[in-house]
């Protein structure tokens, strides 16, 4: 579970179907700061060390700046403005998902660095020439491979509700919620940080099930607050009551609200003095929510930086069937028997979750038949 050490969770605020959860630091992390680097609308391709390329939409990146010696680390940023109208959509070439600029300088793409280790898991393919597979699958692998995903601006209520809500004195994250599903969470080192990425939210990335839950179900319940009036006797009281409640709110969100935020894969992306930048993927297993994301985090374990995104049902059986088959060596009929099912529907569940090419296709008619 991701651990939000260091943040307490305020009072939510709604706005129609959306419920923003304030994350607030009683002590900011201030030899760490983030800014943003505006890219715009271009459509961006970055390279990767396999010489594979990301292409996606990418309006913009983080530059973390941090000191050696825990010395207050100075940020300096640039604001988003509205972009203007084009004719055309030019193409711009990125080098790296993190890649240092400058010595204690290091400009990262959020999300796109926790989308490339999904779009890349397993992504070279069968590790052994099982007869099933085709031979696009055995010299290819996975290439190409795609997801879809909404900007924030198409999530219906975002926008007027990162517009209009109060930022909390301390506000150093937030977690944002659709239909009460776990959207999106987003922290970040120090309170100046956050108001000046806060914008960023609606540009950022959200799936397919945020997406339609906004359309689909645009309000939610509040939450109202309720004192025990047999505990307030004097306005100490009250207070002492407020404060009870308060508590009892971040502890409720903290393990229910935001509790099926797990990781289950983490790879370590970069070091800076006493920070780590990781990445990590979910389990994919049925029933849960499945996040992946980015962190980053204090030797001392402390949560400096999240950012989030939610996968769809889809996307999520995706990445269980390739983890499924990787841990079985890509045999089709050891996967089949761990899954608990025969392997002609396996293939079949294979082809429904978009990697029927992978199969030769006389093995996939086969399938297909036996399914009938």
């Amino acid at each position: 579970m991701i651990e939000f050490t260091g943040l307490v969770a305020k009072a939510p605020q709604t706005w129609g179907g959306v419920r923003l959860v304030p994350l607030v630091r009683p002590e900011p992390i201030v030899d760490l700061r983030l800014h943003p680097k505006v890219y715009g609308d271009e459509l961006s391709v970055v390279a990767l060390p396999d010489r594979s390329a990301y292409v996606a939409y990418v309006p913009h990146a983080f530059v973390a700046s941090w000191s050696e010696d825990g010395s207050p680390a100075a940020a300096y940023g640039t604001q988003l403005g509205e972009a203007g109208p084009r004719e055309h959509i030019p193409v711009q070439q990125r080098r790296g998902m993190a890649r240092r600029t400058e010595p204690n300088r290091l400009r990262f793409l959020p999300l796109h660095l926790a989308l490339e280790g999904f779009l890349s898991l397993h992504f070279k393919g069968p590790s052994i020439a099982w007869a099933e597979w085709s031979q696009r699958a055995l010299r290819h692998g996975l290439s190409p491979r795609g997801e879809e995903a909404y900007t924030g601006a198409q999530v219906r209520g975002l926008d007027d509700a990162l517009r209009v809500f109060e930022i909390h004195p301390g506000q150093c994250g937030v977690a944002v919620y659709v239909s009460d599903a776990l959207a999106a969470a987003f922290v970040v080192p120090h309170q100046e940080d956050y108001r000046a990425l806060h914008p960023t939210l609606v540009r950022d990335l959200y799936g397919e099930l945020i997406h339609d839950y906004a359309w689909y179900h645009p309000a939610v319940r509040d939450f109202p607050v309720t004192l025990d009036e047999s505990r307030i006797a004097s306005v100490a009281d009250l207070r002492s009551e407020a404060l009870r409640q308060a508590e009892e709110w971040a502890a409720f969100h903290a393990t229910v609200m935001a509790g099926g935020l797990h990781a289950s894969h983490w790879d370590e992306i970069y070091r800076m003095g006493r920070f780590t930048l990781r990445r990590f993927l979910p389990s994919f297993e049925r029933d849960t929510e499945s996040h992946l994301g980015e962190t980053i985090t204090t030797d001392d374990g402390r949560l400096a930086y999240l950012k989030t995104f939610r996968l769809s049902e889809p996307q999520r059986r995706r990445g269980y069937l390739l983890t499924r088959l990787a841990a079985h060596d890509w045999n089709l009929a050891a996967t089949a028997t761990a899954l608990g099912c025969g392997v002609a529907e396996l293939g079949v569940r294979l082809e429904r979750a978009g990697f029927g090419h992978l199969l030769r296709q006389d093995v996939l008619d086969g399938y297909r038949k036996a399914g009938r």
